[in-house]
């Protein structure tokens, strides 16, 4: 996930850059790391855009916010549509005919975690999908590797309660689940199909290519540029949220439930 919010952050810093030219606006970009005095203004700058940081405190600039998920007056937050990618992937696997579905919820410190299982959730009971507790299962490590979903699909596979497609949280948590699964005895997507979401860059080239909801992170980055700028020149009638759509990538990881 830190390599899709960097890739994100250099997609907003392009479409600044392109439309900075012409405007001679200074901007500045804020990460999770930033100090809380840094939204109360720099010296020559007149926006902030922050990635996958929250914005506690009302900001004195104007600040978009791209996946920070707090409501805050003054500031427009930059969203992906959970909702349309729990109806996308929930769809698919019900197409597939899988019933017996497990699920990896996020980390609870990661910014997109909670929007994500509550939109599975309600498009869940929408589809009449049910979601059984014994196949739900927390992470709670912050791994960059696929460590990240490695011993959680083995907390799953432990507790021999029988499922035919796995919803990981990311990609990189499902690659480590189809290790875990292989480790089982058994396929994907023969025996369990596995899902995953972000797209990244080797999601195409895993045995099995994996299935997933793709974040359009150029397209995140580039409207939370021109929102900026729009506000900086001063259109008063901002949205509080602007809320992407995703997009859906069929591959080798899903197919029909087994039987």
């Amino acid at each position: 996930m830190r390599a899709q919010f960097r890739r994100l952050e250099r997609d907003a810093h392009r479409g600044i850059v392109g439309q900075r030219t012409a405007s001679g606006h200074g901007i500045t970009r804020r990460t999770r790391s930033a100090k809380r005095e840094s939204l109360r203004g720099e010296r020559g700058v007149e926006g902030i855009i922050t990635v996958d940081t929250t914005v506690s405190e009302m900001p004195v600039l104007p600040t978009v916010s791209v996946a920070g998920h707090k409501s805050m007056k003054g500031v427009t937050n930059i969203v992906l549509d959970h909702h349309r990618a729990a109806v996308l992937a929930l769809n698919h696997l019900k197409d597939l005919r899988h019933e017996k579905i497990a699920f990896m919820k996020g980390n609870p410190l990661s910014s997109d975690s909670k929007d994500r299982w509550d939109a599975i959730c309600q498009v869940a009971g929408q589809l009449e999908l049910k979601i059984d507790p014994e196949l739900v299962v927390q992470i709670n490590n912050d791994d960059a590797t696929p460590m990240l979903g490695y011993p959680f699909a083995k907390e799953l596979l432990s507790r021999r309660k029988p499922f035919t497609a796995l919803f990981a949280y990311n990609d990189i948590s499902a690659i480590g689940a189809i290790r875990a699964i292989h480790e089982h005895a058994l396929r994907v997507p023969q025996d369990v199909s596995v899902l995953g979401f972000d797209d990244i860059p080797g999601a195409a080239f895993h045995t099995p290519s994996l299935t997933t909801v793709r974040q359009p992170l150029s397209r995140m980055g580039e409207v939370a540029a021109q929102s900026l700028l729009d506000r900086i020149e001063g259109k008063e009638d901002y949205p509080s949220e602007i809320a992407i759509e995703p997009e859906f990538v069929v591959r080798e990881s899903t197919t029909l439930a087994p039987g």
